[in-house]
């Protein structure tokens, strides 16, 4: 006999058929104007994230939204991470009330408000971005993707068939959007810790909610101390590693004490690993891959990852 209780899916059943957390943002849209409008959102998410040309967000949203028809007519966007103060969180709802239009919602709106870091480069219209960020993703709408680029801002009533199938208009009144990522923008102390190695004490206080629950509130919660749990170390063995590098190319050869850099390298991204080092070497001129070597290329990486 099961332990669990089944309960109906219905409308929204993320947040009403389920617990589950869920981040708090705030996407900034450029309105046709050229004022920003805020909207905050949990419905977003990694999308691309490893093997292809860019790297990609998801957004769901209501399709009459400011934020959709706004990335609908011009496709530029920026995801705004707050922190989780209950005075942040005050201020995020109070821009959630649908229907209301740009002008309503942001005449009482305290958000500090900045000029995108690309617009201030290149000149292009942007949405501005929120100064007490603790981080932003700027995107542009990859509107080719399954073929929404006919998909127009306008119809506020709901829209009718036919539908995309995970990009643009997917149904009458909802949308999808898969948001290149254009740049990621994040306060120094933050990304200090990136570069050189996150501890407890090193993360951000993002909120996470739990959506409308009830018809009176919006539940969220605070950032508490993290934990930390070591990862499972499992070592292949230098024979494992030879073999897999032996068919990565038929030029590029590894010295054992090159291979032994990599055993710690879970299976499943060890070819990506080698060929990294392979395409290093040929832009290099070497056909054989030594420690020392090793050492060139994981410092190559870590000066990447700075920059």
């Amino acid at each position: 006999m099961s332990s669990f209780e089944n309960l109906r899916i219905v409308d929204n059943f993320y947040q009403t058929s389920l617990f589950f957390p869920m981040p708090t943002v705030i996407m900034s849209t450029l309105c046709e104007d050229g004022k920003t409008n805020l909207g905050p959102y949990s419905l977003v998410q990694p999308y691309y994230v490893a093997g292809k040309d860019f790297y990609a967000m998801l957004l769901s949203c209501r399709n009459s939204s400011n934020t959709a028809q706004n990335i609908l007519r011009n496709g530029k966007c920026a995801i705004n991470f707050i922190d989780d103060s209950p005075r942040t969180f005050k201020e995020a709802v109070k821009l959630s009330w649908p229907g209301d239009t740009t002008e309503e919602k942001m005449k009482n709106c305290n958000f500090r408000l900045e000029k995108s870091q690309i617009e201030e480069e290149t000149g292009e219209p942007r949405p501005m971005v929120l100064s007490d960020a603790i981080q932003v993703i700027e995107c542009t709408w990859v509107r080719e993707l399954d073929h929404a680029e006919n998909d127009l801002p306008g119809q506020l009533d709901g829209y009718e068939p036919p539908y995309h199938d995970f990009n643009g208009i997917t149904s009458k009144f909802g949308a999808h959007f898969i948001l290149k990522v254009d740049r990621i923008l994040m306060k120094k102390q933050y990304s200090d810790a990136i570069i050189r190695g996150v501890t407890a004490k090193d993360f951000p206080p993002l909120p996470v909610d739990y959506g409308y629950r009830d018809s009176k509130n919006f539940w969220f919660h605070r950032k508490k101390r993290m934990r930390a749990e070591l990862l499972p170390m499992r070592e292949a063995s230098l024979d494992s590693v030879r073999y897999a590098a032996d068919r990565i190319d038929d030029k590029v050869k590894f010295t054992d004490d090159a291979l032994k850099r990599l055993l710690n390298v879970p299976r499943i991204f060890l070819p990506v690993a080698l060929k990294g080092c392979v395409d290093w070497a040929k832009e290099n001129g070497v056909e054989l891959i030594t420690e020392e070597h090793m050492d060139i290329i994981n410092d190559k990486r870590s000066k990447e990852k700075n920059k």
